[in-house]
């Protein structure tokens, strides 16, 4: 199966052009993408189990960047996922796509290289899907970030209940109320489209058409503790069912001992 992946032809559709893979030194398969929703070339990195199946299908984690590009200011996920040896241990597809801009995990409202809600949606999650041996089902697709990624892990999830299963959130600016903080103005663009996205009204408005089941997660914080115990009182309030595992502060990072326990909840949700 992965010498097969890594010598399949070019994939190109509606002007999105993905190049076979490469496999780096991690043993990770790379992916470079152009695409009309990137201002720029970006990258689909993907991570498998070894032996699998011909007729296997595994769950799929997106692990949703922090920062443009492939900056590590706060760590390398690729990194800490393959140390861990995740992809081994829950028999799960790792992908880890990148973005142009600081990802906030949205559309603008009038730049076209500035959509990234859709980006990852019409082109990462399509590719992987007839590409890799990824369940093409709402229940494979599981979504795991922090810090903004965390926030856009949770929109994805509640914008879109009947792609993806289940998001987790670590240390995540969740009641964040305004566009401008965190790098996060460039990318909403106005506040009038900052409100299709603000997880405080999504879980208002959405949160009981995620079901019965805890579908939301958030597993711990580092600089943002008070805005996990406010949106864990929220979703109290409304009673949408959500995980919130309030442990001891980490160091905002990648590395620091979080990322075991939230892929855990999100493959053997209890």
């Amino acid at each position: 199966m992965s010498a097969l992946l890594l010598t399949l032809a070019v994939f190109a559709a509606e002007d999105v052009t993905i190049s076979a893979g490469q496999r780096d030194d991690l043993g990770v398969i790379v992916h470079d993408v152009q695409s009309p929703y990137q201002g720029g070339t970006t990258q689909i990195r993907v991570l498998l189990p070894e032996d699998i199946k011909p007729d296997e299908r595994l769950p799929t984690i997106y692990v949703l960047p922090v920062e443009a590009g492939v900056e590590h200011r706060y760590g390398d996920s690729v990194q800490e996922i393959v140390t861990q040896n995740l992809a081994a241990k829950h028999r799960a597809v790792f992908v880890f796509p990148t973005f142009a801009q600081l990802p906030w995990y949205a559309d603008h409202p009038s730049d076209p290289l500035i959509r990234q809600e859709t980006y990852l949606l019409q082109v990462v999650l399509p590719f992987i899907e007839r590409t890799y041996p990824a369940q093409a089902t709402r229940s494979g697709r599981l979504l795991l970030g922090f810090s903004k990624s965390g926030w856009g892990a949770w929109s994805l999830q509640l914008r879109h209940p009947d792609r993806f299963a289940r998001a987790a959130a670590w240390d995540a600016p969740l009641m964040l109320d305004r566009p401008g903080q965190y790098g996060s103005g460039p990318i909403f663009g106005d506040d009038a489209n900052f409100a299709n996205y603000r997880l405080s009204e999504l879980v208002r408005s959405r949160g009981m058409m995620l079901g019965d089941k805890p579908r939301l997660l958030m597993t711990g914080s580092a600089n943002f503790r008070e805005e996990h115990h406010r949106m864990h009182a929220l979703l109290e309030e409304l009673r949408v069912p959500h995980v919130h595992r309030d442990d001891p502060p980490r160091k905002h990072d990648w590395h620091s001992g979080w990322v075991a326990e939230a892929v855990e909840l999100l493959v053997a949700p209890r």
